[in-house]
């Protein structure tokens, strides 16, 4: 690592990529970085505490990640801590490595480092101070100027992973969470040297993995930073976070070969118990719903949804939904996807069909029956299991008004969505009726009980349109 030390004693890290990945003057870098956070694509309103962004020479992949920093500017005075991990490229190591820098130096000026958060890390076995790890090194660096345009309050914590296990990075993150104050920014690019037309192919399906928190199935086909993702993504499951792809381009749609290209996301992870979805992405998954019925009413079977262009993001990332149907506030029908595996617009359509016409314990909804129904919209958070000892931990875990559950012992499976509170207001009831749904009895227990719990934002509307 090329350092300097200052005159109060603190040593800077000076930059090794600068004229290379990204402009070495201070106006020149100034100019790009108001370019790609001015031209960024819609966030969808997410309010995120994690960003996946790339790591390319900017003019590659600086759009993209102008997108992801951009999703962050109306909360940018809040954030004053910004863990940044990206994989190694140049030296082979194990565990996970950082500077003994007590700043990065940029055109912009001298970022300072978080050493009380990085002190924090380095007590964990598999992370160490390795400078010479550092040296061409760019994943990190590269987001050094957009950190401070964007957060002129943070300091970093720069962690680079080089062959680590999921367990090593998700401790680490977790170590160093924290509250709004902090920010986990993974840097990693998605797949690598293929042409146009099958980089796409792999980068949707990789940004739907990180979607559904899937980490298992992501590698290093997918993303460079498989081994951050995974380890993030961990955490994220285990913290009920929902991923949106707020950006998904190739260096072909940016400036490169289509032949072969290099393809990049920008994704934004939040609590999924507070995500609100913009009134008018609300509006549109209820218009969904409703047309999903009034297509099975006129037609005799299901939409063929298709996505249009323009939409938010939130509308086309992969969520599993519930939909409710009540008529003069009854139940009149309720089906869903316990497991996100399309479109949240495609699947609430879809799953307002099968709730009218498809719910087992009902009859066929009638045209004659919507000017008296109500339609509710669930999208459901990446169900995640829990432990516990016995029932009676079981009850004391359970979040009242908060939780839904997925119970399963064997091929028995219940499922309440957290709106089930309001008619069975407590934990001791809810699981003993949950049980009942699954076809077990209200005093049974096992050994291979499982029980998983998942959030919900629900919203809904009066099935015919008022004025």
């Amino acid at each position: 690592m090329v350092a300097m030390t200052t005159a109060t004693n603190t040593t800077v890290r000076a930059p090794q990529v600068a004229g290379r990945f990204y402009p070495n003057g201070h106006n020149a870098c100034i100019d790009l970085l108001e370019r790609y956070l001015s031209a960024a694509r819609p966030s969808g309103g997410v309010d995120a505490k994690v960003m996946v962004a790339p790591h390319a020479g900017w003019i590659f992949s600086g759009p993209i990640a102008g997108t992801a920093y951009a999703a962050f500017l109306p909360k940018a005075e809040q954030i004053s801590r910004v863990v940044l991990l990206g994989p190694a490229h140049r030296v082979p190591f194990k565990g996970i490595a950082t500077t003994s820098a007590d700043g990065w130096a940029t055109p912009l000026g001298t970022l300072p480092v978080d050493w009380d958060a990085l002190r924090t890390a380095l007590a964990i076995p598999g992370v160490a101070v390795m400078d010479e790890a550092f040296a061409e090194e760019h994943s990190l660096e590269v987001h050094a100027p957009f950190v401070q345009r964007v957060f002129p309050r943070a300091a970093i914590v720069p962690l680079l992973v080089g062959d680590a296990p999921a367990s090593l990075v998700s401790g680490v993150v977790e170590r160093l969470w924290g509250g709004p104050e902090t920010l986990i920014l993974v840097s990693s690019d998605l797949s690598h040297f293929h042409d146009q037309t099958t980089a796409r192919t792999l980068d949707a399906e990789t940004a739907g993995w990180i979607e559904a928190l899937r980490p298992d199935k992501i590698n290093g086909r997918g993303a460079c930073g498989h081994r951050v993702l995974a380890g993030v993504l961990d955490q994220a499951r285990r913290r009920d976070l929902r991923a949106t792809a707020l950006d998904l381009r190739t260096s072909a749609d940016t400036r490169g070969n289509p032949e072969r290209v290099v393809g990049y996301g920008a994704f934004a992870l939040e609590y999924a118990y507070s995500a609100r979805l913009p009134d008018a992405d609300r509006q549109q998954l209820v218009e969904a719903a409703r047309y999903g019925v009034r297509f099975g009413i006129e037609h005799g079977r299901p939409p063929r949804v298709q996505l249009g262009a323009g939409l938010s993001p939130t509308l086309t990332a992969k969520r599993a939904s519930f939909v409710t149907l009540t008529l003069d506030g009854r139940l009149r029908g309720c089906i869903g996807s316990m497991a996100a595996h399309r479109p949240l617009l495609i699947d609430v359509a879809d799953n307002a069909w099968k709730a009218a016409f498809g719910d087992r314990r009902f009859p066929a909804l009638t045209a004659e029956e919507l000017d008296r129904l109500d339609v509710s919209v669930s999208i459901l958070s990446v169900p995640h299991p829990f432990a516990f000892e016995n029932e009676a931990d079981l009850v004391r875990q359970v979040r009242p008004d908060v939780d839904g559950l997925v119970l399963q012992d064997g091929d028995r499976r219940g499922i309440f969505l957290p709106s089930v509170w309001s008619g069975i207001p407590k934990a001791a009831a809810f699981v003993t009726q949950l049980k009942r749904k699954a076809g077990l009895p209200p005093d049974h227990w096992s050994d291979t009980l499982r029980v998983f719990r998942y959030t919900t934002e629900s919203f809904g509307a009066t099935f015919q349109e008022t004025a």
